[in-house]
């Protein structure tokens, strides 16, 4: 049913703007090239590639907080993309709508850029760990792999990605291309200095398991530096509602591994955490709060906030919950 209206409404919009003169009916772009990205992670980085160049407007489509998961493009966040000159996505089941966009889309010379596709075969499953919620939705073997999409939580990949958008973007105004290589290997810089800092952390942290009593995102951050996890849930669950086996199993965890502190993420309750917290031994564990770069709004962005601002801040609560 989804595929069936993203169809129609692709087909309604390029009537639209076919029949009122392409993408100047929207006035998106005002002459400049434009790029366009759906989260956060992705728009800062662009931002940091072109710095304070004039010569490009770039757009995050998620600017009110909405979870990539719940997220449903609207008709202008589809004009926007069909006439942009660059589309940066992750690529995941959650843009499962894209490719329908990218087929109809009116800029035929655009740059898209999918994030899991540059990740190759670093690119990582949906990982199910011991004592984590059971999905309610049965797979069969014939199933396609579900990849994790919470790529740009590790600093390793943001890397990657920034180096591949500066030569994306090189390619495509290549009369500033000084000023992007040298903006991108000043971020590079900042990027592998906050890697080193997480890696020296971990190394000389007294614990090595972190335990999430919510969604877990982190598959990517936590495989770069060898930690171990237990969680309520997968990154990408629907579930909301952990079982009586989940809740028994993390807090036996909390009591084995003598744990002081749990983890949950940027605006979940602490509902699922109390009880588990209450069902163990140990009754004053702390609960703290990581983000995962889901929620960012553009009043944060207005306010300073940055990927690697976000980064740091969640080095300090690692920092804690290893101790």
């Amino acid at each position: 049913m989804r595929n069936k209206l993203m169809s129609l409404l692709l087909v309604l919009l390029l009537v639209v703007i076919t029949f009122s003169g392409c993408a100047s009916t929207f006035n998106f772009n005002s002459g400049k090239l434009s790029i366009v990205t759906i989260i956060f992670p992705e728009y800062d980085w662009v931002s940091q590639i072109i710095g304070d160049s004039d010569n490009i407007n770039v757009t995050m489509l998620i600017k009110n907080g909405v979870d990539l998961h719940s997220y449903q493009p609207s008709t202008e966040d589809i004009a926007r993309i069909s006439t942009c000159d660059m589309f940066v996505y992750v690529g995941g089941e959650s843009d499962n709508w894209v490719d329908d966009v990218l087929k109809e889309a009116v800029n035929k010379n655009m740059i898209a850029i999918n994030l899991l596709d540059v990740l190759g075969e670093s690119a990582k499953e949906e990982e199910e760990v011991e004592g984590m919620q059971e999905e309610r939705e049965s797979h069969s073997e014939n199933d396609e792999k579900e990849f994790d999409e919470h790529i740009w939580l590790s600093l390793k990949n943001a890397k990657l990605f920034t180096e591949t958008i500066t030569q994306k973007i090189c390619d495509m105004d290549s009369k500033n291309k000084d000023i992007y290589v040298k903006n991108a290997e000043k971020y590079l810089e900042k990027l592998s200095n906050l890697d080193e800092q997480y890696q020296n952390t971990i190394q000389n942290s007294k614990r090595n398991t972190l335990l999430f009593v919510d969604r877990f995102p982190f598959r990517y951050l936590v495989d770069d530096y060898n930690l171990s996890y237990y969680a309520a849930f997968k990154g990408c669950s629907a579930e909301t509602e952990a079982s009586f086996d989940t809740i028994t199993f993390l807090s036996n965890k909390i009591n084995e591994l003598n744990l002081n502190y749990v983890l949950k993420l940027e605006n979940s309750d602490d509902r699922i955490a109390k009880i588990i917290i209450d069902t163990s031994k140990k009754k004053n564990v702390q609960i703290i709060t990581i983000d995962s770069l889901q929620s960012v709004k553009t009043d944060d962005i207005n306010n300073g906030t940055t990927y690697l601002s976000v980064m740091e801040s969640n080095l300090e609560v690692l920092k804690k919950a290893l101790s």
